[in-house]
């Protein structure tokens, strides 16, 4: 860092289900990336379950952020500041992460930067690609947001389309959920994707009249339901393989459409996906194609760094500590926190 100080962050994750710590330098440099998963738990019953996560993150926080220091090699007083989600997410499982990091600041008198999930989503690509830097548009695609978002420079977004209804990650859920293949959906859906046919079935692709860039896939959810249902009224067989194929397609055939009228239209040259479905096989190719049609820079993280993780809080929370950004004592768990908010 042409002879500056390394700047060490502790990162704390705790939106939903995993509960995360990692160290980053530099808000590049992953030096830990510890993540305890509640998937095996809350498969048991069909998705999460927010008083089960809350807990869980009690009982693992504490082992998570002691491994995430001590595999970095670093002590507390080698810490510059403590970063952490304080929203968007579930309250409970927020709350969890956000007294641990106010305590540890304290006790350490480090600064404490909250950072929003959305915001670490969107870092997690300049853990991976070093020469990424804004301006840029990215695609958020997780269980509870799809986003597509106009980053105009580290901490500054604009939101210039989102999904009025479920979320890509939600209808992935539900939809994997009526086929059979239980939870998680994304990972699911994406392995019987690949031995089906994707064009067997006609799912809707639904477009918002009103916004060039929104997303709706509440209906493509009903429209695999209704499918299903109409089969077995009927007494026809479905096929598991290919119904997942078809709905995957119609999800990605939206968001590559919204996605590349976005870059024509903001004459993007440098697109970025993020969030768990950005893991999605058929999503990553897709965009792949269609960005290398139009000569735009593509950039996703690996998956590691596309479902929830505290290293890409590290990275978030780097650009706000060099911004400026230090919350106090009072720092509480936001669950509908929209981003650019503070």
């Amino acid at each position: 860092m042409d002879g500056k100080k390394d700047v060490l962050i502790l990162a704390i994750e705790s939106s939903c289900d995993e509960t995360a710590a990692a160290v980053v330098r530099n808000g590049r440099e992953v030096l830990s990336n510890i993540i305890s998963s509640q998937i095996a738990l809350h498969t048991l019953y069909g998705g999460v379950v927010p008083e089960i996560a809350s807990r869980k993150h009690i009982e693992k926080i504490n082992q998570v952020i002691e491994a995430a220091l001590s595999e970095a090699g670093v002590a507390l007083e080698d810490i510059d500041a403590v970063g952490v989600t304080y929203g968007p997410g579930l309250v409970g499982a927020l709350l969890v992460g956000v007294a641990e990091a106010k305590a540890i600041a304290y006790a350490a008198k480090k600064p404490l930067i909250g950072v929003h999930h959305i915001e670490g989503h969107i870092a997690a690509n300049y853990i991976e690609h070093k020469e990424l830097e804004p301006p840029f548009l990215c695609l958020v695609v997780s269980g509870g947001h799809t986003h597509l978002v106009q980053v105009e420079d580290y901490g500054s977004f604009t939101i210039i389309g989102r999904t009025r209804d479920d979320a890509a990650g939600e209808a992935f859920d539900k939809v994997a959920r009526a086929v059979g293949l239980g939870y998680p959906g994304g990972p699911k859906i994406d392995k019987a994707a690949r031995e089906g046919n994707a064009e067997a079935i006609m799912f809707p692709r639904a477009r918002v009249g009103d916004s060039l860039y929104d997303f709706s896939f509440s209906g493509v959810k009903s429209a695999v339901l209704n499918y299903i249902n109409g089969c077995q009224m009927k007494g026809v067989n479905w096929n598991q393989a290919d119904v997942a194929a078809s709905f995957q397609k119609a999800v990605t055939d939206v968001l590559v459409e919204n996605a590349m009228r976005a870059i024509r239209e903001y004459m993007a040259e440098k697109f970025a996906i993020a969030g768990g479905v950005a893991a999605n096989s058929a999503l990553r190719s897709a965009m792949t194609e269609a960005c290398e049609e139009r000569n735009v820079r593509f950039y996703y993280p690996s998956p590691v760094y596309c479902t929830d993780n505290a290293a890409m809080i590290g990275a978030a929370a780097y650009y706000e500590y060099l911004n400026g950004t230090r919350h106090g004592w009072d720092l509480n768990a936001v669950p509908n926190l929209k981003l650019g908010e503070r």
